[in-house]
């Protein structure tokens, strides 16, 4: 008798991880934008990203916050210091809009920011 209830217990066991297994997948794309430039002026990093002032195009300044620095730039540039904090930069950036799609079929888009060339501008 025992022994039965141990096999069912194995088998109840084994039946919940199989179908755990089947969760559904999600689907991921990116789509890469051509590169941007702005003229901006640096505002500071956080956890988040690296945060650009700028003037758009109906003259109200925006924030802007890139979430990726290529690795050259963040030798040249140390953006974790405050010493950058207010300098005018040329910033060339790309977009990289990556949609997924859960198990339900709702789809979810996040931009994602990367600074692939950055330049202090003299005034």
């Amino acid at each position: 008798m025992k022994s039965k209830n141990i096999v069912q217990v194995v088998m109840v066991a084994f039946f919940m991880l199989t179908l755990s297994s089947f969760k559904g997948e999600t689907k991921r794309v990116s789509i890469v934008q051509e590169e941007q430039t702005i003229s901006a002026i640096f505002d500071g990093a956080e956890d988040y990203g690296y945060n650009f002032i700028f003037t758009n195009d109906d003259e109200d300044e925006s924030t802007i916050t890139f979430q990726n620095v290529n690795a050259d730039i963040l030798k040249a540039f140390d953006l974790k210091s405050e010493a950058l904090i207010g300098t005018n930069m040329k910033v060339t950036y790309t977009i990289v809009i990556e949609t997924e799609e859960d198990e339900d079929g709702f789809e979810s888009e996040t931009e994602i920011l990367t600074i692939t060339k950055l330049e202090k501008i003299k005034k």
